[in-house]
């Protein structure tokens, strides 16, 4: 593996790819570092320790994580690329609710093109509407139950919140369009590498605050914690990334006869199979499930303020949906997550075209009638893979707060357990070094692995 990264840096095209990556992940870094015009970080600073604590201050961690401690800063990265994975995620969705942008999506590189385009324009809406939430809560922290006694921006109320949506939408639009660089001139997957840059970030704090709990003693709820504590949840961590990376790579084989023919001199057909990925849906159950979890809270606290019979009732609601570690919480984003695994591979899984495609082809799996039997029995298979793939994921996203409930660990380090930041960066390392070993063996070099082949995430 060694040879394999020392080969990278003799092709000149590589290198320089990897150098405008790097290039542009500094980039990102730096903007995650520049707080927003007019911000008094004294008064920013006591809103966000008050904020963590309080009961949705895990949701805040998590939206703190994905933007590499941005957030926090208030910086002008603070929505990071968030937005426009949301706005991919809601262009998926709607494919096949509206049949005219699923006849885009056939159109081939043009329809894929007006698609991106539309995905854009959404982008920009998020950001407008998430940009407004920020300055909002920044101008009137008393919404949040948060008094601070003293003001955490200069000059107008307008004028404030007006410069903070602009920059904090030109920032996400800034980094849509980096993260293109990266895909076209780099090493793929812009993205995702800015989305995975962005958490690794936060690994060394991380590890600062393992470090601390071992030499205190005590973990940040006062329990014990010793080098014993340490070493089993280093083990822990190197399991779950290993069942991680079985999830990720993971599938199921269908077996598949294809009838002999010859090409010119070359007889084609023979036996294959067809890959049926156990997490075809990836991370995008729990992103989904996470965003929709983020509705209930608010809701139910509006409502609280609003309905005197019944606010008793609906102050008990937002408690429970405003804290990520009660139990009526982790039912509903389990079920969510369970849900929307299926969904998702209902969208994006097709049997009846793929039993189609294999009858137009010639192509059979032995055993089983062409046509509907066909789709049926993939059906079948596809739904039993993916309840094992979602049951992992499901528990995969749990742990983390799990492990912060009952063992006292600080989100900063059981968000690194689990969840989508583990999801993520394994899925990223594993296309990222896809790639490379697909550009080394294309110029007669070793790839990272002596024997067998490295599979990216699709």
């Amino acid at each position: 593996m060694i040879a394999a990264f020392l080969n990278i840096i003799k092709i000149k095209e590589l290198r320089n790819r990897l150098l405008f990556t790097a290039g542009i992940i500094i980039l990102v870094r730096v903007a995650s570092a520049i707080p927003c015009p007019g911000v008094d970080p004294t008064a920013l600073k006591m809103f966000i320790d008050q904020l963590m604590q309080s009961e949705g201050g895990g949701i805040v961690q998590t939206v703190n994580l994905f933007s590499g401690g941005a957030l926090e800063k208030f910086a002008i990265a603070a929505l990071g690329i968030m937005p426009y994975i949301s706005a991919s995620i809601i262009m998926q969705i709607l494919m096949p609710v509206f049949p005219a942008l699923e006849k885009l999506q056939r159109e081939g590189e043009a329809g894929r093109g007006k698609i991106s385009q539309y995905t854009r324009y959404l982008t920009i809406l998020i950001c407008l509407i998430q940009g407004f939430m920020i300055a909002y809560t920044i101008v009137n922290p008393q919404t949040l139950d948060i008094n601070l006694g003293r003001k955490m921006y200069d000059g107008s109320q307008f004028g404030f919140m007006f410069m903070t949506i602009v920059v904090l939408t030109a920032t996400t639009m800034v980094f849509m369009w980096l993260g293109e660089q990266v895909t076209e001139r780099g090493i793929g997957n812009g993205v995702s590498i800015i989305i995975t840059v962005g958490i690794i970030a936060r690994m060394p704090q991380a590890v600062i605050e393992l470090i601390t709990m071992t030499y205190q003693g005590h973990s940040a709820s006062g329990s014990n914690f010793r080098v014993v504590h340490l070493l089993i949840l280093l083990i822990i961590f190197v399991a779950v990334t290993a069942l991680t990376i079985m999830l990720t790579q993971g599938y199921r084989k269908v077996p598949i006869q294809i009838a002999r023919k010859t090409v010119g001199s070359q007889v084609r057909g023979g036996t294959t199979y067809m890959p049926l990925k156990v997490n075809l849906a990836n991370v995008m159950p729990i992103i989904f499930g996470g965003m929709f979890m983020m509705i209930p809270g608010p809701v139910f606290g509006f409502i609280a303020q609003r309905w005197e019979a019944g606010s008793s009732v609906f102050y008990a609601l937002n408690s429970a949906f405003s804290n990520h570690t009660s139990v009526p919480y982790m039912v509903v984003y389990a079920a969510l997550i369970m849900g929307c695994s299926f969904l998702w591979v209902a969208n994006i899984f097709n049997p009846g075209q793929i039993s189609e495609n294999l009858k137009r082809d010639g192509a059979y799996i032995p055993g089983i009638p062409p046509g509907q039997a066909t789709a049926k029995y993939l059906d079948s298979t596809m739904t039993k893979v993916t309840f094992g793939g979602a049951v992992f994921l499901t528990a995969l996203a749990l742990f983390p707060t799990i492990l912060t409930e009952q063992f006292g660990v600080s989100f900063i380090v059981s968000s690194f357990f689990g969840g989508t930041s583990i999801l993520i960066m394994v899925g990223v390392v594993l296309e990222t070094m896809t790639q490379l070993e697909s550009h080394l063996t294309m110029r007669n070099y070793d790839g990272f692995l002596k024997s067998g082949r490295l599979r990216g995430r699709r």
